[in-house]
């Protein structure tokens, strides 16, 4: 065979070995993506499996931060002042019925303490208390020598907008054995505020069960009546706490002394927080 067909039949074999994939190399290649080819569209989640977008509270415009709301308002009334005021006043708005405006109250009856410097260390224990567990407080009066009506006392309450009106006494009778605690509210059918009943009921029963439980003092009774004008010119819930009697030697003894006192105070405040409770 000549040299010439040699290379001609050599070069057959080899052609037809790397067609058949039998030579490193050779056989079909997979097709790969060459310029300019545009990718599969990719499929878009739908609106409910997208993750929740959260907006940084600074970012917000004003009127949508949330608000916290403000401690209840309490005010405080020390009952009576150094000097009464016999002039009279009506007991309610528009009444024609009148009562003093304002006495100096009792005194005690192994103490000496009068009823006005008794009834204002209550109150200032009884503000530190309240203030001590987040409450705000105003204060009626924060001395003796003041001169206050029943009307204008209430009044104060009614124009700060007070949530609840604590008036703070002491009682006396003519019968030296007579001792405990009670509260005062209007009746349901008061002219003037009876709308306000249920609060201030609720008011003095929760300030009257906590106080005698605090004091271990015997507990009276709310009083219902419509005969207080520092009630009756409330606007809102309203309590009278006569604290104990300044008539009995044993309780007006306990009175005057300052751990019986912030008892007194921790009890009220222990029912004001069942009011609001």
């Amino acid at each position: 065979m000549t040299g010439a067909k040699l290379r001609i039949l050599l070069a057959g074999i080899l052609t037809a070995a790397l067609l058949s994939g039998c030579l490193p190399g050779g056989g079909a290649s997979m097709p790969t993506q060459t310029e300019g080819t545009v990718p599969p569209t990719q499929t878009t989640l739908p609106p409910e499996t997208l993750p929740p977008v959260t907006i940084p509270l600074e970012t917000l415009p004003p009127e949508t931060l949330p608000t916290e709301q403000p401690s209840p308002l309490i005010v405080i009334d020390a009952g009576h002042q150094r000097r009464g005021n016999a002039d009279p006043e009506p007991i309610g708005p528009g009444a024609s019925e009148t009562k003093a405006k304002v006495s100096s109250g009792t005194a005690g009856c192994v103490s000496g303490l009068n009823e006005y410097e008794l009834t204002l260390m209550l109150a200032e224990k009884l503000a530190l208390e309240l203030e001590n567990r987040g409450y705000r407080v105003l204060m009626v009066r924060t001395g003796h020598d003041v001169d206050l009506s029943n009307a204008q006392r209430a009044q104060i309450a009614n124009d700060a907008g007070a949530d609840a009106f604590l008036r703070i006494h002491a009682n006396g009778s003519d019968d030296p054995e007579t001792n405990g605690a009670m509260t005062l509210c209007q009746t349901p059918e008061n002219p003037y505020n009876g709308g306000l009943y249920a609060e201030s009921r609720a008011l003095s029963q929760s300030v009257l069960d906590a106080l005698t439980a605090k004091t271990g003092c015997r507990k009276q009774f709310v009083w219902e009546t419509d005969t207080m004008s520092g009630i009756n010119w409330c606007q809102v819930p309203v309590t009278i706490v006569e604290v104990g009697y300044m008539s009995n030697p044993r309780e007006d003894a306990l009175m005057a002394t300052e751990d019986y006192q912030w008892k007194i105070a921790e009890g009220i405040a222990d029912g004001v927080d069942d009011f609001f409770a």
